[in-house]
C-alpha cells in the first residue's frame, strides 16, 4: 500500500441479497451436515473460515463440495450480517 493511500478505507462491494439467501442456505446445509455427523457446527466452520482447510467440513450430505461453491469472504459476510440482524 503506498503511503498516499493508507489513510483512505478502501471500498468493497457486498454480495447481493439474491446471493445472499444462496449463501445462508448452503452454510445451513453445511451446519447441519455437521451436525448430523456430531461435529460441533460452529468449530468446525470457523475452522474452515479461518484457515480455508476444507478438511474442517464434513463430505457428508455433499456439504464439503457446497461448501466449495463460496468464497470465505461471502460466508463470512452472511455470518456478520446475521449477526447484526438479531442484535438491532
Amino acid at each position: 500500500m503506498s503511503k498516499q493511500n493508507q489513510f483512505h478505507t478502501q471500498k468493497i462491494n457486498f454480495i447481493g441479497k439474491e446471493s445472499r439467501n444462496e449463501t445462508y442456505g448452503i452454510l445451513r446445509e453445511v451446519y447441519d451436515a455437521l451436525d448430523e455427523k456430531g461435529y460441533d457446527p460452529l468449530v468446525q466452520i470457523v475452522g474452515y473460515l479461518l484457515s480455508g482447510d476444507p478438511t474442517y467440513i464434513t463430505g457428508h450430505n455433499g456439504a464439503r463440495s457446497l461448501i466449495g461453491r463460496l468464497e470465505r469472504d461471502e460466508l463470512l459476510e452472511e455470518v456478520l450480517q446475521h449477526f447484526m440482524d438479531t442484535k438491532r
